[in-house]
């Protein structure tokens, strides 16, 4: 009697994608835990609160064999910066990527992130669907690199760091946009003074209520602060100053 051919051999399904939380803030910290187990193939494995622990947590996981694959990583610890933490976990030999999770808006540290091997860079505040957003791309990156061999050339490798990138879809509120935001922006930026809607929108090129949008949107990201100029008889004026770095 011929045996059948044995087919081919099954291979088991990947588990979760383990992820450690770093965040000083434990509401915060709670908050991305919660929304990576409700992310689809993910599964948060720690929070903690500082350098240290997550260091000491990565070297447990990794003991207990099942290292981290990725970690959501503020940069504004208690007992060091972020970007140090990087080249620690480096040095002690864990691969795991790291998403910045973070306020830190300057653009040094931005590149300095990059450099230190960052994949994706999280802007805070953000929202559940933002870091959804992160989380569902740096899966699917992984699974492009997923299998074993070499890459069948240049447009794969292009795919695999394309996934990475934001969507092209805006995450502004209905009706802003990138390029206008960035006007009013640097508008605010470089004034002296604090500057009106009026005064914002007349540097710009938009109308005073336009501006007065996207003014409100910087206040709402904690890039700008607004108070009332009081002068003339009647309702006082609104006044929009930049935020300086590391202002509370």
């Amino acid at each position: 009697m011929t045996r059948p051919a044995p087919g081919p051999t099954a291979r088991p399904a990947p588990g979760p994608i383990g992820v450690l939380v770093v965040e000083d803030d434990p509401v915060a910290a709670a908050a991305h835990a919660l929304h990576v187990d409700r992310a689809p193939g993910f599964r948060a494995v720690a929070t903690v609160h500082g350098c240290a622990d997550a260091l000491r947590a990565l070297d447990r996981a990794r003991e207990a064999g099942t290292p981290v694959d990725l970690v959501l990583l503020d940069l504004h610890l208690p007992d060091g910066h972020g970007l140090q933490l990087c080249r620690s976990l480096r040095a002690a030999g864990h691969p795991a990527d790291i998403i910045a999770v973070t306020s830190a808006r300057e653009l040094a540290t931005v590149r300095q992130a990059v450099s230190a091997g960052v994949v994706q860079y999280l802007l805070k505040p953000f929202g559940r669907a933002a870091l959804l957003d992160r989380l569902e791309r740096y899966a699917r990156y992984r699974e492009t690199l997923g299998r074993a061999g070499e890459a069948t050339g240049q447009d794969e490798v292009d795919h695999a760091f394309a996934v990475l990138r934001t969507a092209e879809r805006s995450t502004l509120p209905k009706g802003l946009s990138a390029p206008t935001l960035e006007t009013v922006a640097g508008v605010l930026r470089e004034a002296a003074t604090g500057l009106s809607a009026a005064a914002a929108g007349s540097a710009a090129g938009v109308s005073r209520i336009t501006a007065r949008r996207y003014l409100e949107h910087l206040v709402d990201t904690g890039l700008a602060d607004r108070e009332p100029q009081y002068g003339q008889v009647g309702r006082p004026e609104l006044c929009y100053r930049w935020r300086a770095a590391g202002t509370p």
